[in-house]
């Protein structure tokens, strides 16, 4: 069994990351502090080799990764962040007020993607990343609620599961193996 990692890394601070607006398809960039944020990641990563650098398509994530350092392998949709449909762009408290007790963890979005179908796309993801850690290490590039739920995933839980796990912008995870059972090795880490 393989000891490498799978490092999961969320892009930079965006504007609406930072007033907790939910963004999925709609390109924004980052803020200049989200653009220190990808720099400050690229010293913590100076020197790691990575066998493979997998993207999510959005500006964003590209972005950091490129701030970073990291030299992109592959850009794949299944990477992108949950499709939030018509909670694009608003707060979870503003979505509270006309569907009080809604949860993106259970409920999902209208319009937009279940729970179910995110843990697909990264059970998906998971499984190419696990073919390509005989190389070394592989890098996901993404999103806050995407990479919960490959976390979630990796550990056996449901697509739920993510619920409890943050992750915070910029940060690094990492899913390894204790005793060739899937472990989180280490989570939500900032510089």
């Amino acid at each position: 069994m393989t000891m490498e990692r799978i490092v999961l890394i969320r892009h930079g601070q965006t504007p609406w990351s930072a007033a907790g607006r939910h963004t999925s398809y709609t390109d924004v960039e980052l803020t200049p502090a989200g653009q220190d944020q990808a720099r400050a990641l690229g010293a913590r990563l100076a020197g790691h080799r990575f066998a493979a650098v997998l993207c999510s398509p959005r500006a964003r994530a590209r972005r950091t990764a490129e701030l970073a350092g990291l030299a992109v392998t592959e850009v794949t949709d299944d990477l992108a962040e949950w499709h939030y449909g018509e909670y694009e762009g608003i707060t979870t408290a503003q979505i509270h007020q006309t569907r009080p007790g809604w949860s993106l963890w259970t409920d999902g979005c209208p319009g937009g993607e279940s729970p179910e179908q995110v843990g697909a796309r990264l059970d998906r993801v998971l499984a190419r990343a696990r073919t390509l850690l005989a190389g070394g290490d592989v890098a996901l590039v993404a999103h806050g609620h995407a990479l919960r739920v490959a976390g979630a995933r990796w550990i056996g839980l449901p697509p739920s599961g993510g619920g409890r796990l943050r992750l915070d912008t910029a940060t690094l995870s990492a899913l390894g193996f204790e005793h060739g059972a899937e472990v989180l090795d280490t989570w939500n880490a900032a510089g």
